[in-house]
């Protein structure tokens, strides 16, 4: 009885890590199928580019996610450096100043959930949401529901998908998250500071007893989580050409589910930026996929927290590393 178990169990395991890897050229069939034009340049580059500010948004939500964690502040971080960067940018301020202003202030957001998530022993889930809506509400005091701003047209160019990297015709943003996963990849597989994200989420207090400061660990993941989200900001107000505070409230579900979409696991300790990447390519085709199909963003919604669901379920039933051990 225990064998078939333990063969049921190989054979779960072996199905979730092929999920995410059959489901992208299984919905680029369907978009192929359903969708006319699915397949040209302009509409792979237009999802290539909804994907990149999804996948850089994504970077701190799977790095928080590997140490046991969740970041619900995402939305409001990435919120305010919209607001900040077009409203500071049309005051005068140089454009590079409000971009460092913002990475700045999302890290330090990011540093503070960290922190007080380890301080006072308090599941991050309610940390970030206080301290994502402690910034909103900040936001909106300081702005004044103001929704005017201003940003430089490099900036636009850069998430357009006429935008040309140079003598390349494909659009800044997509090269630049193509760096940014290249260098999350490699920190995650060949670094000391990967090692330590993976030890911490495995095991905690294992990690204590190696010696290992696992609040200094939180504290830079949670900080790289609210740069990320900052960035991704940054790209909304060239997307948009808008001050608005709220222009991240689909990131509160979507970060998370890309990283849930792509395997790696809420538990702990599994998985890593590749497999996001996967989730990101897998969501933005879906969400395409569903629009196609005339459906209403509410039952996008829907459809979405359905699979969501599903892929909870079969996750889940693998128990915690630690647990194993």
């Amino acid at each position: 009885m225990s064998k078939a178990i333990g063969i049921a169990q190989v054979k779960r395991a072996s199905v979730l890590r092929v999920l995410p890897y059959a489901l992208v050229p299984i919905l680029y069939g369907l978009g192929l199928a359903t969708i006319q034009g699915y397949s040209s340049k302009l509409s792979i580059i237009s999802l290539l580019v909804l994907a990149s500010m999804l996948g850089i948004a994504a970077v701190g939500q799977t790095l928080v996610v590997i140490v046991a964690g969740i970041d619900l502040s995402i939305p409001f971080v990435l919120g305010m450096a919209d607001v900040v960067v077009t409203q500071e940018y049309a005051a005068g301020w140089p454009f590079w100043a409000c971009v460092l202003v913002v990475i700045l202030a999302g890290a330090a957001v990011g540093a503070a959930n960290g922190y007080l998530s380890r301080l006072l022993n308090v599941y991050p889930l309610v940390i970030t949401l206080a301290t994502g809506s402690i910034v909103f509400g900040g936001v909106l005091a300081w702005s004044n529901g103001m929704t005017g701003g201003l940003v430089p047209g490099y900036l636009v160019s850069a998430v357009s998908v006429i935008g040309r990297t140079g003598p390349i015709a494909v659009p800044p943003v997509i090269v630049g998250w193509l760096v940014i996963a290249v260098v999350i990849i490699v920190v995650q597989r060949r670094t000391a500071f990967g090692r330590r994200l993976y030890a911490t989420g495995d095991n905690p207090k294992a990690a204590d007893l190696a010696h290992l400061n696992v609040t200094r660990v939180w504290v830079i993941t949670f900080a790289l989580s609210g740069a990320f989200a900052a960035m991704s900001g940054v790209l909304f107000a060239g997307f948009t050409t808008l001050s608005d505070a709220t222009v991240g409230e689909p990131y509160l579900f979507q970060t998370i589910a890309a990283v849930v979409i792509g395997g790696t696991s809420l538990l702990g300790g599994r998985g890593g930026y590749g497999r996001t990447i996967l989730g990101v390519l897998t969501l933005t085709q879906l969400t395409t996929l569903l629009v196609g199909a005339g459906l209403s963003s509410d039952m996008q919604e829907s459809l979405l927290g359905l699979l969501i669901v599903l892929l909870l379920a079969m996750y889940g039933r693998e128990p915690a590393l630690e647990s194993r051990i």
